[in-house]
């Protein structure tokens, strides 16, 4: 089967769902097609522009359905956690993704298109939309990551700890210890919980801007 594009990024996918980025070589993609590495040069120039060419490829594959009369917020909702949906297909790619690809959204991206989208239709002013989107992007993304990586599960985990609490007379850590939790976090709820703090935030915003609270952005 002659090499194309498409057929480039789809075995390199693969590779990455099952290796990690970090094991993703012209040279192991080109085992894995049946095919002189010399021949993928052809077609991709190096390794970056795969990782662009395997990223907009799953970017193009977000849909969300929204039911037919549904409000901003529910938008979000959905919006939000079709994100985290593809970001838990394929982990490893979104994780490479959200830290080490800035350009990975695009101003055509599905995603893209549906926020701004939802974020006028909330009553942003369309010179404002763009910042708004960026920031709640910024916010989600970041969650996302930190969940992808285990930095959330942990955080999530730790318990305050002040003065002597969790440690007995001896100086020996007890089970108040900041490094001591008995069950992880409810991350399905967290997420629900981050999704239905930034809709309050900017419902908040827009209330405030409609009564004059808020000069401005």
């Amino acid at each position: 089967m002659p090499l194309t594009e498409a057929g480039i990024y789809a075995a390199a996918l693969r590779l990455i769902d099952a290796e990690g980025v970090e094991a993703l070589t012209m040279r192991k993609l080109a085992t894995a097609l049946d095919a002189n590495p010399m021949s993928l040069y052809y077609h991709v120039p190096n390794k970056e522009a795969v990782m662009r060419g395997v990223t907009r490829m799953v970017g193009a594959q977000f849909r969300t359905v929204t039911p037919e009369g549904a409000s901003w917020q529910e938008r979000t909702r959905l919006l939000a956690a079709d994100l985290r949906t593809l970001a838990h297909r394929h982990p490893r790619l979104m994780a490479y993704s959200f830290t080490q690809q800035p350009d990975f959204i695009q101003a055509d991206d599905p995603f893209w298109t549906a926020l701004t989208a939802i974020v006028e239709a909330a009553g942003v002013p369309r010179s404002e939309v763009p910042e708004v989107a960026a920031l709640m992007v910024a916010v989600v993304v970041g969650v996302l990551a930190a969940e992808l990586n285990g930095s959330l599960h942990r955080w999530a985990t730790l318990e305050s700890s002040s003065g002597n609490d969790g440690e007995d007379e001896d100086g020996v850590t007890g089970p108040g210890s900041a490094d001591v939790a008995p069950e992880g976090p409810d991350q399905d709820r967290m997420f629900r919980l981050l999704t239905d703090t930034l809709i309050m935030g900017l419902e908040g915003r827009l209330t405030a801007e409609r009564d004059g609270r808020v000069a401005g952005p």
